[in-house]
């Protein structure tokens, strides 16, 4: 399983992140191929720098032959923000562009599908986020700086980086996001700005080492759009490291996103028994005035949206009200997905949410012949020897409806296949 995990000690920005790509490996000529898609008359300068000692990558959008006027990174200068346009006789900013003119330029160009759906999706959480800050509909947003043609052609090479990887899986740390303060376009804000604040909402974050804006929103929207796994480096074979270089460079701080791929070793994100473990988002709610029709609803609503697994207990509740513990476990970085889903679609005040521990046993898949037709077989592994082997329930159920007979008899000749 090929993974890739993103150092985001100095934080992240979308000129950091193309450096990180190409050091790591991904070649210079996807990502200006790619920003030349556009149609934007937009380049790459790459150079080779040095942060603090460690030599890393830096990449400029240049328009027209010339470095653009918002440098990607926040670290020296204004952040990328998108404002929302009150009224229809405003003046239009230069570079402002709304959502629907952004996925047009990007449906526009000839880019593989996967890079141009994770280019929106991007600018969507951009948009998305900023809806949230000024309480408007995501339609009536434009991006200013955002929209400037250096944070497209970011979002857009990054995202051509991203899809030649061919990451099954990505991994972050916590992320600084320095300190102090930085103007925006609506006053003098504390770090990280609004846009950023918003889309880092459910990730791990710190303040360390710097009085400065170490998270852009092009940044936290890449990062959100990623969708990683929070936590220590997992278990790994690093074939590959790239530092994508930000524009401050201090002496004693190395201003680099660090990123690592390689292949996920066989026990996986170990622990001393050699049990595979990952931090797991915990969401639960106490429910006494709900219908059980609507409880079963939101759950299958929270498994098809990605959640790792949803649980239903009974409990009992204050004045011996007999209740409902509604659980969902999901990846750290979906935790607010279901906040909103949990607040939205019950009638709950509020939700617990906590990050636990989960050690689970390795998983692989088989397929039996039985008398009944396949059946595919789940099998649980621990540091590569057999601990479960179960038959996939749906299996199960079809044959026994298509053949007529009880469901333990297809799972029991599926469970006699696999041990012959």
């Amino acid at each position: 399983m090929r993974i890739a995990y993103l150092d985001c000690f100095a934080g992240i920005a979308g000129d950091m992140f193309l450096g990180a790509l190409i050091d790591a490996g991904v070649p210079a000529d996807v990502l200006e191929e790619a920003a030349g898609a556009l149609g934007l008359g937009a380049s790459l300068r790459i150079e080779t720098v040095d942060r603090s000692g460690i030599s890393s990558t830096k990449v400029y959008v240049l328009e027209e032959g010339r470095v653009a006027d918002e440098k990607p990174s926040a670290h020296t200068h204004e952040p990328k923000h998108s404002h929302e346009h009150e009224h229809p006789h405003e003046h239009k900013h230069a570079h402002g562009r709304s959502l629907s003119e952004i996925r047009s330029l990007i449906g526009a160009a000839k880019l593989h599908d996967e890079v141009k759906s994770f280019a929106v999706r991007t600018f969507e959480l951009l948009g998305e986020a900023e809806a949230r800050i000024h309480n408007v509909p995501v339609d009536r947003i434009h991006f200013h700086e955002v929209g400037a043609v250096d944070s497209i052609v970011d979002i857009v090479a990054a995202s051509a980086g991203v899809h030649h990887l061919q990451v099954d899986a990505w991994h972050a740390s916590a992320v600084n996001v320095g300190a102090g303060t930085v103007e925006c376009a609506h006053g003098t804000f504390p770090v990280p700005a609004p846009a950023a604040a918003d889309l880092l909402r459910g990730f791990p974050t710190y303040s360390a080492h710097a009085q400065k804006e170490l998270v852009t929103p092009t940044g936290a929207a890449l990062l959100r759009a990623l969708s990683p796994s929070f936590g220590p480096q997992p278990a790994m074979r690093v074939k590959a490291i790239g530092y994508g270089a930000g524009a401050w460079n201090p002496k004693s701080f190395p201003n680099v996103l660090r990123l690592s791929v390689g292949e996920k070793t066989e026990s996986g994100f170990a622990d001393a028994s050699g049990c595979t473990d990952e931090m797991v988002a915990v969401l639960e709610t106490a429910l006494d005035d709900l219908s059980p029709q609507v409880l079963a609803y939101v759950a299958e609503k929270a498994l098809a949206a990605g959640a790792l697994d949803v649980m239903l207990t009974p409990v009992i509740m204050k004045k011996g009200r007999p209740g409902t513990l509604l659980t969902v476990l999901c990846k750290p970085a979906d935790s607010p997905l279901f906040e909103q889903m949990l607040l939205t679609e019950t009638s709950t005040l509020g939700v617990r949410v906590r990050q636990d521990r989960r050690v689970y046993l390795e998983r692989k898949h088989t397929s039996v012949e039985t008398a009944y037709g396949p059946i595919r077989m789940k099998i649980g592994l621990h540091d590569g020897e057999e601990r479960n082997a179960t038959p996939e329930f749906e299996d199960c159920r079809a044959a026994a409806e298509r053949h007529g007979v009880a469901l333990k008899q297809v799972q029991q000749a599926a469970i006699a296949a696999y041990r012959r």
